[in-house]
C-alpha cells in the first residue's frame, strides 16, 4: 500500500501573495518571510525586527500584507499599526497604542489613562483577553494572533531608555501577540531578548529600479509603437538613475518624480518629429542639460548658474549691429554672469537664445552681516599693501583715516601735481590677482572698519561669531588657505578651519562680487583701496 501524501503546515498562500508580489516587485523574499512570521497557522513568532534604509517599502509592504491576511482569515489574525511620527511623547505613544488596539478589536471598551510601560502592559492584557489557564478551547483560541506594529520606533521622541526592551517583553505576557519593530538601522542587543527574527529590506539595485519602472511605462509617443516607447522608457530610466538618482537621491520616489518630470522634455524631439524613438544617443545629447540639473529632485534647490566670463576686446565691424558686453571677474565658487547680446537693427532678432536665465542668488542675501564684513576686510587685505595700513585704517597716523588721497597715478617724486609725469602707469590693484595676507591682519582690518561702518555703537572684540564666520567663508571657498597649512584648513573647511593667527590666506572673490556685497552693507569698497 502506498503511503498517504503528507501536506506541510508551512505552505504559503500563493494566491494571496500573488497580488502583493505584483504590487511590490523585487521584494519576493521579504514578503514570503513576513508572511511566514505573521500567519497564525504557519510559523508565528513573538518579535520581528524589520530594518532597512528609507523608501525601501517596509511600512507599505507590512501594511498591505497584514490587510490581506486579515481579509483572508478574519478569525485568526488581527493587527494594529502605530506610527511613532504621529506621537510627540512616550505617553502619547502608549495611549495611542491602546486606542488603536481597541479600535481593531471593536470591543467597545473605553481605554483608560496609560502613562507608563506597566500601565500599557496591563491595558493590552485586558484588551486581548489573556487568561493564564483557559477553561475551554472556545475562550482562548491558541491559533489566533494579534500583530502590533511600531513603525519608526527608533525615532520616537521623548522615549525612555527601556522602551524597546519593554515592548519586546509584551509577547511574554501575552502569548498570542506578535510585536513588529520597523527601524532604519538596528543596534546590537536592541531588544535585549534572545534571537529575535530580523527581516532586512536592502536598497534597490539599478536592475531592480529598472524592473520596477518598466512595469508602468508611459503612454505611447506620437509616431511610435508601444514597444518602442517601452524600450525608450527603459533606457531613459537607466540614464536618470546614473545621472541623478545614484549620486544624489538613491530612493524610488525620487527616481519616479525625476523620471516623470524629465520624460516630456526628453521626448519633445520625438513628438516634434525631429528625432526617432530609436535614436536614444541623439535624444540624450539634446537633453543632457536636464540630466545635470539637481533641482529636478528637489525644486527648492537654488541651483548656481554655470557662468562663463566673456571679455570682448574687438569692436563689431558691421554698422547695423550693436554689441553690449558686461565683463566680470569670476571666482571659484561664486561669480556673476556676464551677458553678451547681439541685436540686429534690421530685424530685431537677438542672436542669443530666447530663454530667460534666472539670476543667481547674491552673496549679500546668502551671508550674515559678520561674514560679509569679514569678506570685505579680506578683500582689502588682499588688494592693499601692508605699508598702507596705517594711512588707511589708523586714526593716530593723520588724526583721521585717509582714503584714496595722495595715492593716484599723478603723484611724482617731486610732490603731488608737480614735475614730470611718471614714465609707467600702474595697473589698479583691484584688476590684479589677490595677494596673500595674514589672518591676524584681516581681523584687525575688520575690527577697525566695522567700528567706522557701524558707527560708535559697534562695540565688542573678536568673539565666537567671528571665528564661525571665518570658518563659514573657508568652507564656501570664499577664503582660501595658502602655504603649509592649506591641507589642514581643507580638512577643517566643514566648520573647523585652522584659525592660526599667523596663517596665510587669500580672498577668492572678484571685484564685481565684493562691490555688490559692500553696497548691500552701505560701504563703497573702492574708497578703501589704494589705486
Amino acid at each position: 500500500m502506498g503511503e498517504p501524501e503528507m501536506t506541510t503546515i508551512f505552505q504559503l498562500p500563493d494566491d494571496l501573495l500573488a497580488s502583493l508580489i505584483t504590487s511590490f516587485p523585487c521584494r519576493d523574499a521579504q514578503i514570503n518571510a513576513l508572511t511566514t512570521l505573521f500567519h497564525p497557522r504557519i510559523a508565528p513568532c513573538r518579535n520581528v525586527v524589520v530594518h532597512g534604509t528609507e523608501a525601501t517599502g517596509k511600512s507599505a509592504i507590512i501594511s498591505e500584507l497584514l490587510q490581506a491576511l486579515r481579509a483572508s482569515s478574519p478569525d485568526d489574525l488581527n493587527y494594529a499599526l502605530v506610527k511613532s511620527a504621529e506621537c510627540v511623547t512616550a505617553r502619547h505613544l502608549f495611549e495611542r497604542t491602546v486606542g488603536l488596539v481597541g479600535d481593531a478589536l471593536q470591543n467597545g471598551m473605553t481605554p483608560g489613562r496609560c502613562e507608563t510601560l506597566a500601565a500599557l502592559a496591563a491595558e493590552l492584557t485586558k484588551l486581548l483577553k489573556y487568561t493564564a489557564e483557559p477553561e475551554s478551547e472556545s475562550e482562548s483560541d491558541i491559533q489566533s494572533r494579534f500583530v502590533l506594529v511600531f513603525d519608526g520606533i527608533d525615532r520616537q521622541r521623548d522615549a525612555p531608555a527601556t522602551l524597546l526592551p519593554a515592548l519586546a517583553r509584551l509577547s511574554e505576557i501575552i502569548p498570542n501577540l506578535t510585536t513588529v519593530f520597523i527601524l532604519t538601522t538596528p543596534q546590537p542587543s536592541l531588544l535585549r531578548v534572545s534571537s529575535p527574527s530580523h527581516v532586512h529590506f536592502a536598497p534597490y539595485t539599478k536592475a531592480q529600479y529598472i524592473t520596477i519602472q518598466s512595469q508602468t511605462p508611459p503612454s505611447s509617443l506620437p509616431n511610435t509603437t508601444a514597444q518602442e516607447t517601452s524600450d525608450l522608457w527603459t533606457r531613459f530610466t537607466a540614464a536618470v538613475y546614473d545621472s541623478l538618482t545614484r549620486p544624489a537621491a538613491r530612493t524610488l520616489p525620487s527616481l519616479r518624480a525625476a523620471s516623470a518630470s524629465l520624460w516630456p522634455r526628453f521626448t519633445a524631439p520625438v513628438a516634434a518629429g525631429t528625432h526617432k524613438a530609436r535614436e536614444f544617443s541623439k535624444l540624450l545629447i539634446a537633453a543632457r542639460a536636464y540630466f545635470q540639473d539637481e533641482s529636478i529632485l528637489e525644486p527648492g534647490i537654488q541651483r548656481a548658474s554655470h557662468t562663463h566670463s566673456t571679455t570682448t576686446a574687438t569692436a563689431t565691424t558691421k554698422t547695423n549691429t550693436t554689441t553690449t558686453t558686461t565683463s566680470t571677474s569670476t571666482s571659484t565658487s561664486f561669480s556673476t554672469a556676464s551677458t553678451l547680446t547681439t541685436t540686429n537693427n534690421n530685424n530685431n532678432t537677438p542672436t542669443t537664445p530666447n530663454k530667460q536665465t534666472k539670476k543667481p542668488a547674491d552673496l549679500s542675501t546668502l551671508l550674515p552681516p559678520t561674514a560679509r564684513y569679514l569678506l570685505i576686510a579680506a578683500y582689502l587685505a588682499s588688494h592693499n599693501a601692508p605699508r598702507h595700513d596705517n594711512t588707511l585704517f589708523s586714526t593716530w597716523h593723520n588724526g583721521k583715516k585717509r582714503r584714496r588721497g595722495g595715492f593716484g597715478g599723478t603723484t611724482t617724486p617731486n610732490g603731488p601735481g608737480r614735475g614730470r609725469r611718471a614714465k609707467h602707469r600702474r595697473i589698479a590693484r583691484k584688476l590684479l590677482g589677490p595677494g596673500v595676507f595674514v589672518l591676524e591682519r584681516m581681523v584687525a582690518i575688520y575690527m577697525v572698519t566695522r567700528s567706522e561702518w557701524l558707527g560708535d555703537g559697534a562695540k565688542g572684540g573678536v568673539d565666537g561669531d567671528v571665528g564661525m564666520a571665518i570658518a563659514t567663508l573657508a568652507s564656501l571657498r570664499l577664503l582660501v588657505r595658502v602655504g603649509g597649512g592649506a591641507a589642514s584648513a581643507a580638512v577643517g573647511a566643514g566648520g573647523g578651519a585652522d584659525l592660526d593667527r599667523s596663517g596665510k590666506w587669500r580672498v577668492n572673490v572678484g571685484w564685481e562680487v565684493i562691490r555688490g556685497v559692500g553696497r548691500s552693507m552701505g560701504v563703497e569698497v573702492e574708497e578703501w583701496l589704494v589705486e
